[in-house]
Order: structure tokens, then C-alpha cells, then sequence
């Protein structure tokens, strides 16, 4: 569910109370250790951080006019989310992160790089500001750029690494296979 919001106070403004109360929260742990390189702002519908410009000039390599980002912080309809890049595809963030999440006592639901929530109490906050102090922007950056360079090389590691290993056979071979096996059986049925 994507905010039309413009800025983060209007973002917070529109969330229902109890909502609103969580996101903040979460918010204050995020800004209170996130380093210098990074910057605040709407992105994608909902809070985001990203690297600054006067960090990183080039940007996204998705859309160079957008800043790289690095987290995201947002209202759904059924829970409230938390993404951090960095715990993404296998990394070693991301093992510290799940591990860290695990012993804190909570239970830990998560995709990609994003954690759901439903209520304040589910999230343990220390594990979140420790996630955000370890990857200070130029480390963020670093990584990214790694992961860039890699792209492609060893069967599609790096940024597109994260549909390796998963038993997947991607997206367009789906649609093809689909797309075949309908136009199968649409010949079936018009010999019949």
C-alpha cells in the first residue's frame, strides 16, 4: 500500500494512531544510529533511507536519478514492514540479523529484506539499531559496488543473486512455461 505522502511528516500524520505510535518508534531507533552518509526521505510510498548524494553521486543502477537506497520503513494493510538491504541475499548482515532477531526472543517474519510486524512489542528494537549502526554508508557502498562488479559472473552472483539456490527457474521461464502449456492445450481443444 503506497503513501501518496510527499514528506515523512505527512506519512506519519496519515497512519491510524497505533500504527503511527510503532513507525515512530522504530523511526527513532533507525535515525538515532544511522550514519551521517545516509539521508531520510519518501521512497517507493513510505520512509525511506538511502545514500546521500554527495556520498554516492551515481545513484541507483536501476534508475541513476534515484539515490541508492538502503532501507525502508512503511504501513501495509495487515502489518507494518522493515527493510534493510544489507540483510539481503545471504549476506553475512543477514545471517547476524536472523540470528540476532532469534535470540532476542521474537519471532522472526521475513522475505527477502524485509521484516513484518503487527504490533510494537513483536520487534526487538536493539537488534534493529545494531543492524543499522554495522553498515555505515561507505561500507553500504563498498558492498554494492562488489556486488555490481560480480553481477553476472559465477551463474548470477551479487545483485541478482537472491533467486540463485531457491529451486526457481525465474520469472520469464515461468511466464514461457505457462504460455506454452496454454497454448497446448489450446490446440487440444481445437482438434477435438
Amino acid at each position: 500500500m503506497q503513501s501518496k505522502a510527499k514528506t515523512v511528516a505527512e506519512y506519519l500524520a496519515s497512519l491510524p494512531e497505533d500504527r503511527r505510535a510503532a513507525i515512530s518508534a522504530v523511526r527513532k531507533v533507525i535515525l538515532d544510529n544511522l550514519d551521517a552518509g545516509y539521508e531520510e526521505g519518501m521512497a517507493y510510498g513510505a520512509i525511506g533511507y538511502h545514500v546521500s548524494r554527495r556520498v554516492y553521486p551515481a545513484g541507483y543502477h536501476c534508475d541513476p536519478r534515484l539515490p541508492l537506497p538502503f532501507a525502508g520503513l512503511g504501513s501495509q494493510k495487515h502489518h507494518m514492514s522493515l527493510g534493510i538491504m544489507c540483510n539481503y541475499g545471504g549476506t553475512e548482515e543477514e545471517k547476524w540479523f536472523r540470528a540476532a532477531w532469534v535470540k532476542a526472543g521474537k519471532k522472526l517474519d521475513m522475505g527477502k529484506c524485509c521484516v513484518r510486524f503487527k504490533r510494537l512489542e513483536d520487534v526487538p528494537l536493539e537488534v534493529i539499531a545494531e543492524s543499522i549502526r554495522r553498515m555505515p554508508a561507505r561500507k553500504y557502498v563498498e558492498r554494492y559496488e562488489e556486488a555490481l562488479r560480480t553481477k553476472g559472473k559465477s551463474g548470477g552472483a551479487g545483485v541478482a543473486k537472491s533467486n540463485r539456490g531457491t529451486g526457481g527457474t525465474g520469472v520469464k521461464k515461468k511466464k514461457a512455461k505457462r504460455a506454452k502449456k496454454v497454448a497446448g492445450a489450446a490446440r487440444g481443444r481445437g482438434n477435438a
